[in-house]
């Protein structure tokens, strides 16, 4: 088994912003911008079994209207666990799953805060001398911001913009299948 953490830290004094509220315009935010966290990475073998899980908080906090606030689309919390049997000679199988947590939203007339959301995915692979046949199903929860809310806003934005910012998978379920031949 091995276990990595890392913390990180940055300052951003000044920062270039983009006003979308009321008009469209660059300026330099009065205040900084901070960015703390930490991530652990954990990884796990033993014979033909693997896991990794990895876990990251993310403070990441801009100057607002009203005080600080947290930076628009930086989710504070993530996770994912992937778990995986291997045997070389027959082929693998896989399952991974990730979570997301809330995020602040910016110029979106449907919320303030996204929703958090798991996202899930297999792979199974099987091998037939030198051809390996492989399935992958990808966020097969079928996970997508449409289900919370349109994608399309009711008016244009100042920006120009008919769509608001993707806060969680737009395009739901993806498989895919394939063959490898090795030479």
């Amino acid at each position: 088994m091995s276990v990595t953490g890392t913390v990180f830290a940055s300052r951003v004094s000044d920062p270039v912003t983009v006003d979308r509220d009321d008009r469209y315009a660059l300026f330099n935010r009065d205040g900084d911008t901070t960015n703390v966290g930490a991530e652990l990475l954990a990884t796990w073998r033993a014979g033909r079994y693997a896991a990794t899980g990895t876990y990251a908080y993310v403070r990441a906090r801009e100057p607002g209207d009203a005080g600080p606030q947290d930076v628009a689309l930086t989710p504070r919390h993530g996770a994912g666990l992937v778990g995986m049997w291997e045997d070389e000679d027959i082929g693998r199988v896989g399952l991974e799953v990730y979570y997301t947590g809330t995020q602040r939203l910016e110029v979106n007339p449907y919320r303030q805060e996204s929703r958090p959301y798991v996202i899930v995915g297999l792979l199974a692979e099987k091998r037939f001398g030198r051809v390996r046949v492989f399935v992958n199903a990808e966020n097969i929860t079928d996970v997508r911001q449409t289900r919370w809310d349109p994608i399309v806003r009711p008016t244009q934005g100042v920006d120009g913009r008919w769509a608001v910012d993707a806060w969680a998978p737009l395009d739901g379920r993806v498989l895919n299948a394939g063959v490898r031949v090795a030479f």
